[in-house]
């Protein structure tokens, strides 16, 4: 299916390659993020690669691409280069607790993610939505993130069996994108490194995939973080993104509607948590603000209904003791 899909995009978008570089090292900048000003848009791929050609989206007249670390850029779509280079720009990470003492004792804690495997308590995940969770700082001590557990459900490929636990699953390679944000005020504020963070959940991973992020350094702010998540788009087997639309066009009356593609797996959201504690952003419309994932914020989701508030990630940290 993925071949398939490849092969169709490719054929279309031959010679619409365009790369994102940085503009002093000359270096691709992975991920980059494409919005195309009418609340939809792409990512490049790992190398800094994505395709536009104005036969494949006519309506768009100027690109504006983002990037961690780097000067967002604005530019026409009207003899568009095919190597577009971002500045790099050196905010400082304000939030991150730098950890200065080695070999320290502490003890290992974990909180343990909400999963569900039932369809009807999912979020859907589209491009266009970005979501993030709040976690505070359980101790005045020290506190490390070692990982964060992302549940995923699962779909039968057969739904007459969709309940039994031995049931074939479809298949699906995606990728996902990843970001720390300290608290600002309740809502995620700064980064917390600008490391790119991606990882590629297949069924494979089962019910939930977990994410080793000690290698960042990441200490928890004493206002608490969020961790957001963001689906990127299918791969190939090899991980690489694939360069299809992520949108479909449906002709209405009153002209084409564009409707963001739903890509597996789903997220299960919970009751089990006290505080509404997610957030969610549309990363393609610039400087839309993060809401709060409750009734009478803009959202009709038949999971507030149901008082499903949250997505549940998981986390595992270490707490360090007091020398």
């Amino acid at each position: 299916m993925y071949k398939y899909l490849f092969l169709i995009s490719f054929s279309q978008l031959s010679y619409a390659q365009i790369t994102v570089s940085d503009s002093i090292t000359k270096y691709p900048v992975s991920y980059a993020t494409i919005s195309f000003g009418d609340g939809n848009g792409t990512f490049a791929d790992d190398e800094g690669k994505f395709y536009f050609t104005k036969k494949l989206y006519p309506d768009i007249d100027s690109l504006f691409i983002s990037a961690l670390g780097f000067k967002d850029l604005n530019i026409s779509t009207e003899n568009l280069p095919n190597q577009l280079f971002l500045q790099p720009q050196a905010d400082e990470l304000d939030e991150v607790v730098i950890g200065t003492k080695l070999n320290r004792k502490f003890k290992e804690e974990k909180l343990k993610p909400y999963l569900d495997d039932d369809y009807y308590n999912c979020w859907l995940p589209t491009i266009e939505s970005e979501i993030a969770v709040y976690f505070p700082k359980t101790s005045s001590q020290d506190q490390k993130l070692t990982s964060v557990i992302f549940p995923i459900a699962l779909e039968s490929k057969d739904w007459s069996k969709r309940k039994r636990a031995n049931s074939d699953k479809k298949k699906f390679s995606t990728l996902f994108k990843v970001k720390l944000y300290g608290n600002n005020n309740g809502k995620p504020g700064k980064v917390l490194t600008y490391e790119t963070i991606v990882f590629r959940a297949t069924e494979k991973n089962g019910d939930a995939y977990e994410l080793n992020v000690e290698d960042y350094g990441i200490y928890i702010p004493k206002d608490g973080f969020f961790v957001s998540l963001q689906v990127m788009g299918y791969t190939d087997k090899f991980g690489k993104l694939l360069p299809n639309k992520k949108y479909k066009e449906i002709k209405t009356k009153n002209g084409v509607v564009k409707i963001p593609t739903n890509f597996r797996p789903l997220l299960p959201f919970t009751d089990e948590r006290e505080t509404k504690n997610t957030y969610i952003k549309r990363v393609f419309i610039n400087g839309n603000n993060w809401v709060k994932f409750d009734k009478g914020n803009g959202f009709k989701s038949s999971l507030l209904d149901k008082g499903l508030y949250n997505y549940g990630i998981g986390l595992t940290y270490k707490t360090f003791k007091d020398d």
